[in-house]
């Protein structure tokens, strides 16, 4: 029976019966963390054999480029021509750089600010700027856009993609939006994943912003949790197609696939639009890791490699998927306690308890040994209107670690729940 449908006198004491078992979970001195999506070991672990590579005397290309030198901005071609298929994009337009993505994004975004793209009259730092954010969403990007106070509006995020008639009304009227970030395939955390015909209408609709640009950010591209491999959309050739070929910024990583320390990191957009991020980028630096580079080339060899590699990666990351939701159905289903996505890939599940109930969740949960994620955290400003979204992330606990912490949350879930209700 839904909660809702409870009697004064059965809420009373169900809440008895979960301050009883909340109290029993506090006693268990339990230590558990579901805040961030990182590899487990084990996943870790599948990429070892980078350690070996290149091995001795092995430091050239195939164009026999010397890894070990100075140089090569665009990063090794090899690299390049294994995820530009993967990533839907041409090689030519794949800029291959270190280890993380979001220093990629970091850098553009600097950019911009302090010289303004190829479309911009000035640059973004004169005048004020802007930021559509789907949300829920992904907090390294909102915590981007507050490091250089950037203005972020919230939009809503379905389940295949942002609400392309609001974006589009805000871009026709406001020059200062420079900008929105999108995670396209399994968003995070909610784990949409973008339509072709979402994906057009941002590529498409005017903007008062000559310079408006879309910050995609394809960190999952290859994470599938099933056996539909949705592979990526063609982006870039949607806005060419659409005569904005310069409004795509594309990112991805490796950081989820070998090493997320020490992956490699990927720029794409127009030719001009490299052209453009290059000739900064030569300013900062001079070179790439291309010994790590090769290193991944010898490891991964192709694309197939790469799914291969993903493919046992599943292996060990969607049972612990399937717990948590098997989980949450049998705790929190039969009460309507709380909402939560299925997603098809990517690392996270998003989690919607009763609204206004979230920070005392986390605070209850916290209380117990189980680390979350802040409520909010998922929102620009950590200011969730509804204060029920919850990021779960269960790649790097152990199976039973994750249903302990799962168990536990849903007590606390409840709880909260509860409290509200009887306060109400």
């Amino acid at each position: 029976m839904p909660l809702s449908d409870l009697s004064r006198d059965e809420l009373e004491s169900l809440h008895a019966e979960l301050t009883s078992a909340y109290d029993q979970l506090v006693a268990k001195g339990l230590k558990l963390d579901l805040t961030r999506g990182k590899p487990a070991p084990a996943q870790l672990d599948l990429s070892n054999d980078l350690l070996e590579l290149p091995g001795d005397s092995a430091y050239t290309d195939s164009s026999g480029t010397d890894c070990r030198n100075y140089g090569g901005t665009h990063g090794l071609k090899d690299i390049r021509e294994i995820f530009a298929p993967l990533l839907n994009v041409p090689v030519e337009q794949l800029v291959a750089g270190d280890n993380a993505s979001l220093a990629i994004m970091h850098d553009t975004l600097v950019y911009a600010l302090l010289k303004g793209t190829i479309d911009s009259h000035a640059p973004w730092v004169h005048s004020p700027v802007r930021f559509l954010c789907p949300v829920p969403g992904y907090d390294r990007h909102f915590a981007l856009c507050e490091q250089f106070g950037i203005e972020m509006i919230p939009v809503p995020l379905g389940d295949h993609g942002p609400d392309v008639d609001q974006i589009r009304e805000l871009v026709a009227n406001d020059p200062a939006i420079k900008g929105i970030w999108v995670v396209p395939m399994y968003a995070n955390p909610t784990g949409a994943v973008y339509t072709e015909e979402a994906t057009r209408g941002l590529v498409s609709m005017p903007t008062a912003a000559a310079d408006f640009r879309i910050f995609w950010d394809n960190a999952y591209a290859v994470h599938h949790l099933t056996d539909v491999e949705t592979p990526a959309l063609d982006v870039l050739g949607m806005a060419a197609d659409a005569g904005n070929p310069n409004r795509v910024f594309l990112f991805a990583s490796t950081s989820k696939i070998t090493f997320a320390g020490a992956g490699v990191s990927f720029f794409a957009s127009s030719p001009a639009n490299v052209t453009w991020y290059l000739s900064h980028l030569s300013k900062r630096t001079i070179g790439p890791d291309k010994i790590n580079h090769l290193r991944h080339v010898k490891f991964l060899r192709n694309p197939d490699g790469v799914r291969e590699l993903m493919r046992k990666h599943r292996e060990i990351i969607a049972p612990k998927f399937e717990l948590v939701t098997s989980i949450l159905q049998s705790r929190l289903g039969d009460l309507a306690a709380a909402t939560w996505t299925s997603p098809d890939g990517g690392y996270f599940i998003s989690l919607d308890v009763a609204d206004h109930t979230a920070t005392r969740v986390v605070a209850l949960a916290k209380q117990a040994g189980i680390a979350l994620t802040g409520a909010g955290a998922a929102f620009p400003y950590c200011r969730d209107p509804r204060d029920r979204n919850i990021r779960i992330a269960p790649t790097f606990p152990s199976p039973d670690d994750v249903a302990a912490a799962i168990d536990g949350l849903a007590t606390c879930v409840l709880l909260a729940a509860a409290e509200q209700r009887l306060a109400g």
